[in-house]
């Protein structure tokens, strides 16, 4: 016997979910918010340190946080999901997550680079020779761990809603 199958968009896919099952993207939407929070509480659980990175690393929906870009996103949160999420963190993300090389910092405007140590004293410099940071590979290991769990949990939820009108 041969199958054949053929490949819809996700707006199509929805639509014809939601004809037959209305109760799926509620359900498919709940589990998307609570993949997108566990998932930050595991990235946050790996990341190195304890300060205000850590404590930045958030699961959301990507409606609820238009100016802010979601981990991993290109240049802007755009889909056509409404119910789309992600994790969220503090802009130095990228820097732990695949670090630096050695690199020289000098001035954007003026001629001085002003630098506050962290006992208050003040230090101006033309340049500074920065030694570059080793990686801390954090987000893209727990994500791609956790994925499957993730799709099973949301077949699980469209399932789950499948059995309710069944069994109306």
């Amino acid at each position: 016997m041969k199958v054949k199958s053929k490949m819809l968009g996700r707006e199509k896919l929805m639509r014809l979910l939601n004809g037959a099952v209305p109760e799926a993207e509620k359900e498919l939407a709940k589990e998307q918010l609570d993949a997108a929070k566990s998932l930050a509480g595991k990235i946050r659980n790996r990341a190195p340190g304890s300060g205000r990175y850590r404590g930045s690393i958030e699961g959301d929906k990507l409606a609820n946080r238009p100016k802010e870009r979601a981990l991993g996103r290109g240049l802007k949160n755009e889909t056509k999901d409404p119910n789309a999420t992600g994790v969220f963190a503090d802009w130095r993300w990228r820097f732990i997550e695949f670090g630096t090389r050695q690199h020289v910092i000098e001035p954007k405007t003026g001629e001085y680079l002003v630098i506050r140590g962290a006992d208050g004293r003040v230090t101006y410099t033309k340049q500074v020779d920065h030694p570059g940071a080793t990686k801390h590979p954090h987000i893209f290991p727990t994500y791609r761990q956790e994925r499957p769990k993730i799709r099973r949990k949301m077949a699980a939820a469209v399932r789950k809603a499948i059995k309710k009108v069944k069994s109306k």
